[in-house]
């Protein structure tokens, strides 16, 4: 008989580990017992040095579904306690908290036949869980995970439920939103004057007959409310776009399974694979050709965002629902999403007709995770409910607790303790005092949930980012606190190092839409070499200006107006017979040559993010866009693989310079010819500067990369040439993986 003392850490809690733990024990005759503490799960164990071994290799080979295992200590003890049996005792504290927050995660198969068999006592209840699905991150105040550190603390449990949860052969043992009708929260049905109209199952009866007939509702989800409704009504998607002041942007659509989302797109395996997840995604996938939903769902493009119902509440209402919903975030435009019923009543009662509720308590808010597949494996764009918050473990233990602060679009906060790297949800656009709000309460969530107080802050160096802002004044008030400025094209190179946990050089190629530059100019189409400590910009796209600043963002027929400039006197510009030039009036062009020649309100931009826009512009797809990224997406959907000419280019001095691209792009008048080449050139010219440093490894990183045509092509070339790449997957390549760069730098 041995003794061994076992200490796991990762996401350990919350995800039905010390049963687990308990049940194998018995299997392996083992005695002794297990507990959580605020650093993850302790075992002791007492058997034969066989027994323990089998114990050890099932633990580590076939752990609980939900569970990440980041480190197992094995540790033998000298002094020989006999032990009876094995237990499951009381959870320890301690003052150093490390144990990982486990993500909201979707129904399970087991408690979606418990609400589906009428001999259940579930049947029919729309907020059942247990160890393997339900909501987490969403409900905890801090940790250990305990109910009585949940939304659910209140609940006190029926003898059903109770019989259940202190049950270690039970798969809701210790399942802390455990409830039932009799016991837990309930679901209401509201009017939009606050008005109950009805409960529980009935509730859901009528707000999906209310959708069937065309009204505009809003649903309380794991992580947030979803604005809803039939997404084949072409009026109520039109009402819904007017009401929300949402001209184009895509809507993502829900449906009952994955055998409803073929009906509708072409699938491959792998995006079938992640739609069915646990983690259930929005995965963007392109539509049929023949489309039989609304075309006003996803206008102008290929491609539909899709996930399937991952709520009991969500399966119960597809039993009355005759057509998949429209589920997009409530919120104000720039807002985060909304978590409270009496907060969608107070601002969005002009958008919902109605709004369905329940009484457990979002503590957390958490928007839908969107995704893509690229090479048969995921790229993340929106990193959020399933996948986060988002642990990585490194090598590096740090003697001081470091906070990121990200960048100012799809912000998210990174935390750094020991050797964890937690990545928060993302938090959304810090252009409001609501986001802001948000982003601060974020920060104190993390800071809450593990007993952190940061000693090392990190931002981006852009002076007029809010999360910079943030930081500049917080070192004000602790000025023991020490400040790192990481410039934001580097930290997305970091972004993709860090992921890969590389440590060494690596040329970096870096497209986005914007980003404070060392020169104070708008870089984003950067080329590094660079290393986890410093860089030095190879090449860069040519500098042009954005006639009118944020304006041109908004006005992709401003960018290619200054291309032309760039080109062309004033003259041959208002000669040109060409899109983006009629889009203008002549005394526009003129004033805006002046603004161009003098320099004013002109910033300068090497952005690749931008070149789109124009590109757009030029081939007559669009103007004026009404969302961030359409020019992107309307781009690839006039891309075709067929086409394998690029246009020309130079690099002079270093500098990119597209001047002879854009002389032959203005004689072409078909806008696929336009695209493709223009997406081939981009390709072209990343490759071309790649065979210029064959030594070293190639990281690519930036919103640009989202583009799944461009990606793909790079992707497809590299392996031709076996080179080593590397690009984000886990992490998005957008801004919302710039604070995980942030800490990379420094850990």
């Amino acid at each position: 008989m041995i003794n061994k003392k076992i200490k796991i850490t990762g996401i350990v809690q919350g995800v039905g580990f010390r049963p687990f733990v308990y049940n194998l024990a018995l299997k392996y005759d083992i005695k002794g017992w297990v507990n959580n503490d605020e650093k993850g799960v302790n075992i002791l164990l007492s058997s034969s040095e066989e027994n323990i071994q089998n114990f050890i290799n099932e633990l580590k080979s076939n752990p609980p579904i939900l569970a990440k295992i980041n480190s197992i200590n094995i540790e033998k003890i000298t002094e020989i306690k006999e032990y009876k049996t094995f237990e499951i005792i009381q959870s320890e504290s301690s003052k150093n908290k490390s144990t990982i927050i486990s993500a909201d995660i979707a129904i399970c198969d087991d408690c979606l036949n418990d609400i589906n068999d009428m001999s259940n006592f579930r049947y029919n209840y729309s907020l059942t869980n247990c160890t393997n699905c339900g909501p987490r991150y969403s409900i905890i105040k801090t940790v250990p995970y305990d109910r009585i550190n949940t939304s659910m603390f209140s609940f006190e449990l029926c003898e059903k439920c109770k019989n259940e949860y202190e049950n270690p052969t039970n798969r809701r043992y210790h399942a802390q939103p455990i409830a039932c009708e009799k016991c837990g929260p309930n679901v209401i049905l509201y009017n939009n004057k606050n008005e109950i109209l009805s409960s529980d199952i009935n509730a859901i009866k009528e707000i999906a007959q209310k959708i069937n007939e065309g009204s505009i509702v809003a649903i309380k989800g794991m992580g947030g409310f979803h604005l809803i409704c039939d997404a084949n009504n072409d009026k109520t998607i039109e009402d819904l776009r007017t009401r929300k002041s949402r001209l184009n942007k895509p809507f993502a659509v829900m449906f009952k399974d994955i055998n409803s989302i073929k009906s509708y797109v072409e699938l491959t395996p792998k995006e079938e694979e992640f739609l069915s997840s646990k983690e259930k995604p929005i995965v963007l996938v392109k539509k049929k050709k023949e489309f039989n939903l609304s075309q006003l769902l996803a206008p102008n493009i290929n491609h539909l965002g899709c996930f399937i119902a991952y709520t009991p509440l969500h399966h119960l209402l597809f039993r009355y629902l005759n057509n998949p919903i429209v589920a997009t975030s409530a919120n104000l435009k720039g807002e985060p999403i909304i978590i409270s019923k009496d907060e969608i009543i107070e601002k969005l009662s002009n958008v919902v007709d109605f709004v369905l509720d329940f009484n457990r308590d979002i503590l957390n808010a958490s928007d839908d995770s969107v995704i893509q597949i690229v090479d048969n494996d995921i790229t993340k764009i929106r990193n959020a409910r399933g996948y986060s918050p988002t642990a990585f473990s490194f090598e590096n233990k740090s003697k001081k607790k470091i906070l990121s602060l990200g960048a100012n679009q799809k912000s998210t906060i990174s935390l750094y303790f020991e050797n964890n790297l937690i990545l928060s949800p993302y938090i959304g656009d810090l252009n409001s005092l609501k986001s802001m709000e948000y982003f601060e309460r974020t920060i104190e969530t993390f800071k809450r949930f593990y007993d952190f107080e940061p000693e090392v802050l990190v931002c981006d160096k852009h002076p007029n980012y809010e999360s910079t802002k943030f930081a500049l004044k917080l070192k004000q008030t602790n000025p023991n606190l020490e400040l790192v400025q990481i410039q934001h094209h580097y930290a997305h190179v970091l972004s993709v190092m860090a992921e890969y946990k590389l440590n060494k050089d690596v040329l970096a190629f870096i497209f986005d839409g914007t980003g404070y530059g060392d020169d104070g100019n708008i870089w984003g189409g950067e080329v590094f070499v660079a290393s986890k400590t410093e860089y030095k910009r190879v090449n860069h796209f040519k500098y042009f200006k954005l006639l009118g600043g944020e304006k041109a963002v908004l006005e992709p027929k401003r960018v290619a107006l200054s291309l032309l400039f760039d080109s062309f006197s004033l003259e041959e510009v208002l000669n040109l017979e060409i899109p983006c030039v009629k889009a203008f009036k002549e005394s526009e062009i003129k004033m805006l040559h002046t603004m161009w020649q003098k320099g004013l309100n002109s910033p300068l931009t090497s952005s690749v993010g931008r070149l789109f826009d124009a590109v757009a512009s030029f081939a007559n797809i669009l103007h004026i866009q009404s969302y961030e990224g359409e020019t992107g997406l309307q781009i690839e959907k006039n891309y075709d693989k067929t086409i394998t000419q690029s246009y020309a280019y130079e690099i002079i001095e270093g500098k990119i310079e597209l001047s002879s691209m854009i002389k032959q792009m203005i004689l072409e008048k078909d806008k696929k010819q336009i695209c493709s080449k223009f997406i081939n050139t981009i390709g072209q010219i990343i490759l071309d500067i790649s065979n210029l440093h064959k030594d070293l490894p190639i990281v690519l990183g930036g919103g640009v990369f989202q583009n799944r045509t461009l990606l793909e092509l790079l992707v497809n070339k590299f392996k031709e040439q076996n080179r080593e790449f590397y690009y984000n997957k886990n992490i998005p390549l957008n801004d919302g993986g710039i604070s995980v760069g942030q800490i990379y730098h420094i850990i």
